[in-house]
Order: structure tokens, then C-alpha cells, then sequence
């Protein structure tokens, strides 16, 4: 279902009448500002849109503020809505453009990112909305056109712009707006000013948390002055200092008064004080004009309260001709200042040094007066401090020992919370001579203690290195000890072993010797079975390579006429290509031997084993039963190749996961069973020679060349046993023994 609303905008330089129609379409195209602001969180990524409005807000950059590049606000029907990263200039206000881009969360509220825009004529900018200042601080009108009422604080000019500062509403607020023709901008001071424009955030990235709020205004007919307080204010009646806080009837606090006091101290840039017969008053000014202590001044500003505590805003002075006038100091007591008695006058306090705080930097730097000294001080259970704000103040107050009973003459600058009570006291000090030793401290200060309390930590400290070395020292000593003595019951089970050898290598000698003719026996049979095994590869391969061809042929006559025919030729290719090869590589391994010139039987059925199986992914276990002896290498050579085969039958068709194979060592004969836990095969109903496959058929062959007997056992699903027997015909010698660890290995 699609929304549509409609609004007419008078174009009168294009004109003409545009309609601007705005919806949302199910393909998720956003055409409305509060379509993209009713985003929620991060569902607020990517989303295309394309909106047509009129430009609220475009400022060029300024030196101070140079951050408008590519960037504007622009309101439809629906609402207002900020727009960045164009890859054009931005617009001018009054243009009606048609904005496309990507929706973005952004820092606080959702804006339209990537934006490019094509102008479509002109229009008047939007109703603004008339707001309270909450309401604005709020950020709930975040890029909307409003229209807000305050006085102004100050005026900058900050070129093409003014910066205005308004306050309404217990707010402060920054305006940029273009300057008014031939306006002063002291005159504005202090004037009641109605304000349209559209209003941006500042926020916390990483919260999403809004700060504060500033308004941006386009034209200077949107800035309206509508009252000014004439006159030069510096000739307006001067008022008591503790009037400004005293009830008042028919006060206007939109409106400065005019009051005369005696500077005690100035934080440039920041503050100043001033005292009269009455009182003395905190003056907030950003006036950098440097007034002495002594030195007379008028002020006007605006009276106001911070914590709880008269004070007077956006003030600005002159120091009025005539002689100086130190004021003097008057002893306080601690429960005499609670409530704010005494706020911005000279006291005279004492109190004990706890604490010194020095900013890194030499006595006599010259940016002293920057890093302000403070010492800690304590009377009567309250711990207020006393600050520092020139180079030989500071360097006075750094050379006050800590634990010193002081005195300090100095300005009365204190916090207090709704119900009066003394939150926070500042003593600040404006000349050399206001803070005054009255008693040193006692040899043993806490600095003394504490270093006392240090040294003694590092020799402990050493202490518990040290014993600690000597326990790793003893350790290692240990260690070695240990270790030598290991080495020695190596060193005499490796002697052990070596007899061991030297006796059953005299006794493998001694058969050897009285085997010399079996010996030769067997080499006769192995020439003769490798002169047999040559012949049998060629003319096998010969065959096979002839098989093939005539298979290949065959598989192109039929390949168009009967395709099926034909690829069942090439199927009958391919397998017995796979079963020569395997023959091939079967019968090299046979002329090299390579396992058992290497290992003993066993060890060479498991070594050829591994060899084959390696990277299949099979759990292969080993088994020897019974005295391991020497059998004629004709019996050896044989029984690894069934092996062999077998093996490779397994990784090939079975399916496995799992491989055994057991040799037993039996008198008269021996027996080799290989078990596996695959698929299993119909040994009655398998393929043989008629279609390239010879496994059967070789290990047929093998097995009655050694006079022996197989059998194979297989269920489809249940996993193949091979089972061979064949008879031994040389025993080893009667007194031959195998080692202990040989009789059952896995």
C-alpha cells in the first residue's frame, strides 16, 4: 500500500507551480525526510532515498568553523533533515532541489549520506516552528526550521557570519547569523532578539548523547531585534553589590546593571573580583584587559547565579580614574561562611598544609602563571584549598613545607548547594604576601615517614629477591642432580641392551653360517622369480596396452552409433589402465624389496602398511602373534605383496575407516589375516580378469605358488576378512629366542 502526500510550493523566480509528491514504495526506497528519521538504531544503514525539499540551512566556511563544505539541511512537507558528503558544493537556502543518497544512523539523529542533489527551481522556506528553549535543547527539533526568543548575551563576528550567544530559559544558545546593515554589534548587547532558523546538534559519538544545540540562521531578515537597552550604561545609577541578590521589585533580569567595586584578584579571560562597603562579587568577563589589585573599575553585566551564589554574566569594565584602594582582609571563621557569607571578599583563613600541587615546570618559568600552584589546607575539619595565579605567588607557595601551620589572605570563592551548606572553599591568592608561615612542621613529616616507609619496602624488597634466588639456585642444583642420576641408569640399561645384541647377533650368526646353502638355495629362487617377473610384465603389459587399444577403437565406432556401448568401452579403458598401473608399480616394489632389506617381516608389513594407507584417513592396528623367526625370502617376498594388494583393495573399493592386520607365528605354518570395516562385496558375484580387474587373480596366483590356501569372508555391509595359510619349510635354530618385546606387538 503506498502513502502519498502533497504539497504546493510557489516558485516565483522559475515561475511556475511545482507539486511535490512524497512516498514510500515497497521496493524500499525512502522519498520523505521522516521516513529516514523514524529509522530505528541501525536498521538505519544503506537505505536508498530521494526526497525533494527546500534548503533551510548552507553556510560557506568560515576560518573558525570550516566544517560546511558539502553539507546543508533541507525540509519537506514531512519534516527537516541533514544532508552530507555531496560531491558537489551545497545548494543556497531557498533552493528547492531533489536530494538522493544513502540513509545513515549518524552520531545522534538519522541523516542522508552520500547525497547528491539537482536544483529544481526556488521556493520560500518553510513556517518556522515557534519553540521553548528546553524544548530546543532537547534535540527532539534537530535539523527542523523553528523560531526561538532570547536576549543576547554577546556578538562575535566570525566572517561572512556573527556569532551570537542568547540566553533564555536558564539555556545558552549559538546562532550564526549574517550580519545586520548598519548595526553596531555593542548595541545589540543585552537586546531581546526573535530568532527563525534551523537548528543542529552537537552529540557524543561514542554515546549517541546529545550535548548541546545551536541554530543556524540563512537570511538576516530572519534575525529580529525586538527591544534594545539604549543609553551608555557606564552613566545608569550604580548599585550595591549585595542588592544583585536581594529581592528587587519589577527587576528586569534580561536588562545589565551598572556596578563599581575594588579589584582583589583576576583570572584573566575568566574572572575578576570586586569588593564594595556591602560585599564582593564573583565578575564573569571575557575581557582579557588586565586590572591590578587596588585599582577602582566600573561593570556592567548581566546579574545572574551560579551555585546558589550571586554572580554577574557577560560582563565587561573600565578601570575608573583615581587613586588605589587596598582593600583589607577580614579573619573569618569556618562556620561564618556557611550560607555564602563572605563570597568574593578578602578573608584572612589559617590553616594546616596537607598537600601541595605543582604542575610539572620550573619555579621561574615563564608559563607559571599557567600552571597554577594549589596547597591543601585543613581548618576545623574543613579542607579547602589556596591557588596561586602569578610566577612569584607560585614559586612562594612551592617552598611552603607541607605540615605547615599557614595564614592566607586571599579571596573567598566558595560553592554552596540548594540548603547553604559549604560544598567547596577556594582561598585565591593575588600577591606574595598573602600566605604567611605561622609554625613549621615537626622533623617527622609525613614525606619523612613515607620515605622511611620506602627504603624499607626495598630492603625487603632485596631481601625477597635474594632468598628467592637461592631457592631457584638450589632447585637447579637439584635439577642436576637428578639428571645425572638418570643419565647413569641410562647409560647401564644401554649396556644392559648392548649384551643382549652381541648375544643374539652371535646366535643370528651361527644360523647364518648353517644356513649358507638354504641361503644360496633362495638366491637361486629369487633370480629365478625376478627373471620370471620381467617376463610376466611384459608380456602382461604388452596385453593390456593391446586390450586397450582394441577397447579404445572400439569406443570410437560406437560412441555416435550407441553412446552407451561406447562409454562402456571406455569405462573397461580406464579400469584396466588403473589395474595395470597398480600391477606395474606391484611389481617394481617386488624386484627392489625394498621393506625387507630395511626391517624384519613384521615390521616391513607394517611399514609397507603405512606407506600405502598414509593420508586415507584410516585407523591401521598391527598384530604379531608367536615367535617371530627367519622364513625363506621367497615365503617373505610373497606373503608382503598379498599384503600389498590387499591393502590397496581396501583404501580402493571398501569404504573403510578402520584396518587390521595380524601375522601368527605357527609351527608348521603361518597365517596372515587383514580385516577391515567396509562395505563388504559378494565374493561369489565380483569382478575379474574378463573385466580388467586381476586382484583375485594375482593373489590366487601367490598364494599357490607357496603351496599355501586363502580364504575370503564378506557380507555386503559388513566389512571383508582375508584369510592366507601357507606351510614354513626351514625352521630357525632350536636355541634361536626372539627378545621379550617382540613376541605381541600392535
Amino acid at each position: 500500500m503506498k502513502k502519498v502526500l502533497c504539497l504546493i510550493f510557489l516558485l516565483p523566480s522559475a515561475g511556475f507551480v511545482a507539486t511535490v509528491v512524497a512516498q514510500t514504495t515497497t521496493n524500499g526506497l525512502i522519498t520523505t525526510a521522516a521516513g529516514v528519521l523514524s529509522l530505528p538504531g541501525e536498521s538505519a544503514w544503506g537505505k536508498p532515498v530521494t526526497i525533494r525539499g527546500v534548503v533551510t540551512a548552507a553556510e560557506p566556511d568560515t576560518a573558525a568553523r570550516p566544517a560546511w563544505d558539502r553539507k546543508f539541511f533541507v525540509q519537506d512537507p514531512t519534516a527537516g533533515i541533514f544532508a552530507e558528503d555531496s560531491n558537489q558544493n551545497h545548494p543556497a537556502p531557498g533552493d528547492y532541489v531533489e536530494v538522493t543518497g544513502t540513509s545513515h544512523p549518524g552520531g545522534f539523529a538519522p541523516f542522508i549520506s552520500y547525497a547528491s542533489w539537482k536544483k529544481l527551481g526556488t521556493a520560500h522556506l518553510p513556517d518556522a516552528k515557534p519553540v521553548s528553549m528546553e524544548q530546543l535543547m532537547a534535540g527532539i527539533e534537530d535539523s527542523q526550521r523553528i523560531e526561538i526568543t532570547g536576549i543576547i548575551r554577546t556578538a562575535q563576528r566570525e566572517d561572512p557570519v556573527v556569532k551570537y550567544e542568547i540566553v533564555s530559559g536558564g539555556y545558552r544558545l549559538a546562532v550564526y547569523a549574517p550580519p545586520l546593515k548598519e548595526t553596531d554589534l555593542e548595541t545589540l548587547i543585552g537586546a531581546r532578539a526573535r530568532v527563525r532558523g534551523t537548528a543542529s546538534t552537537f552529540y557524543s559519538g561514542q554515546l549517541r548523547q546529545l550535548i548541546t544545540a545551536e541554530l543556524h540562521v540563512p537570511f538576516a531578515s530572519d534575525f529580529i531585534i525586538e527591544r534594545t537597552q539604549t543609553g551608555d550604561l557606564f552613566d545608569a545609577p550604580v548599585l550595591a553589590l549585595n542588592s544583585l541578590g536581594q529581592y528587587q521589585r519589577n527587576r528586569d533580569l534580561g536588562k545589565r546593571v551598572h556596578v563599581r567595586g575594588v579589584v582583589t584578584c583576576q583570572r584573566p579571560g575568566e574572572d575578576l573580583f570586586i569588593q564594595d562597603a556591602t560585599s564582593g562579587m564573583q565578575i564573569k568577563s571575557r575581557q582579557i584587559t588586565p586590572v591590578t589589585p587596588g585599582e577602582v573599575v566600573d561593570v556592567i553585566g548581566f546579574p545572574g547565579f551560579d551555585h546558589f551564589l550571586p554572580v554577574l554574566e557577560d560582563s565587561t569594565y573600565q578601570v575608573t580614574p583615581g587613586p588605589r584602594r587596598m582593600m583589607k582582609p577580614v579573619t573569618a571563621a569556618i562556620k561564618e561562611l556557611q550560607g555564602g557569607f563572605r563570597q568574593g571578599s578578602l578573608i584572612r583563613l589559617q590553616g594546616m598544609v596537607l598537600n601541595r600541587n605543582a604542575p610539572p615546570g620550573e619555579a621561574g618559568d615563564d608559563n607559571q602563571i599557567q600552571r597554577r600552584v594549589a596547597l591543601t589546607l585543613q581548618n576545623e575539619g574543613l579542607v579547602f584549598t589556596a591557588e596561586g595565579f602569578s610566577p612569584e605567588v607560585n614559586q612562594r607557595l612551592t617552598q611552603i613545607p607541607i605540615g605547615s601551620k599557614v595564614e592566607a589572605d586571599g579571596v573567598c570563592f566558595m560553592h554552596i548547594s540548594e540548603n547553604g551548606s559549604l560544598q567547596s572553599l577556594q582561598v585565591l591568592l593575588p600577591l606574595v604576601g598573602d600566605i604567611r608561615v605561622l609554625q613549621k612542621p615537626d622533623w617527622l613529616t609525613p614525606i619523612r615517614l613515607l620515605g622511611g616507609l620506602a627504603i624499607l619496602f626495598i630492603v625487603l624488597v632485596v631481601a625477597l629477591t635474594w632468598t628467592v634466588m637461592v631457592q631457584k639456585r638450589n632447585q637447579a642444583l637439584k635439577a642436576l642432580v637428578r639428571d645425572k642420576t638418570k643419565a647413569q641408569q641410562e647409560l647401564q640399561e644401554s649396556h644392559e641392551l648392548l649384551e643382549w645384541r652381541v648375544v643374539e647377533r652371535t646366535k643370528q650368526l651361527k644360523f647364518e653360517m648353517g644356513a649358507r646353502k638354504v641361503a644360496e638355495v633362495q638366491f637361486k629362487a629369487i633370480l629365478a622369480e625376478r627373471t620370471r617377473l620381467a617376463r610376466e610384465l611384459h608380456d602382461t603389459l604388452e596385453q593390456v596396452l593391446t586390450g586397450i587399444g582394441l577397447q579404445v577403437d572400439t569406443a570410437a565406432e560406437l560412441i555416435d552409433t550407441d553412446p552407451v556401448a561406447g562409454k562402456r568401452h571406455i569405462r573397461l579403458v580406464r579400469n584396466l589402465m588403473a589395474e595395470t598401473q597398480l600391477d606395474l608399480r606391484r611389481s617394481i616394489w617386488d624386484l627392489r624389496s625394498r621393506e625387507l632389506e630395511q626391517f624384519d617381516f613384521p615390521d616391513a608389513l607394517r611399514v609397507n602398511a603405512q606407506h600405502i594407507i598414509e593420508g586415507a584417513g584410516l585407523k591401521f592396528e598391527m598384530e604379531t602373534i608367536g615367535a617371530v623367526r627367519p622364513l625363506p625370502e621367497v615365503t617373505e617376498e610373497n606373503i608382503l605383496r598379498i599384503s600389498q594388494a590387499a591393502v590397496t583393495n581396501v583404501i580402493k573399493h571398501a569404504v573403510a575407516n578402520e584396518l587390521k592386520i595380524s601375522l601368527h607365528y605357527n609351527e608348521g605354518y603361518l597365517s596372515l589375516h587383514i580385516a577391515d570395516n567396509g562395505q563388504g562385496f559378494d565374493p561369489t558375484n565380483c569382478s575379474g580378469a574378463s573385466e580388467g580387474h586381476f586382484g583375485l587373480l594375482g593373489l590366487s596366483e601367490r598364494v599357490k605358488r607357496l603351496d599355501g590356501s586363502f580364504e575370503i569372508i564378506s557380507v555386503t555391509g559388513g566389512g571383508t576378512r582375508l584369510e592366507v595359510k601357507v606351510p614354513i619349510r626351514i625352521e630357525m635354530d632350536a636355541d634361536t629366542v626372539a627378545p621379550p618385546n617382540l613376541e605381541t606387538s600392535t
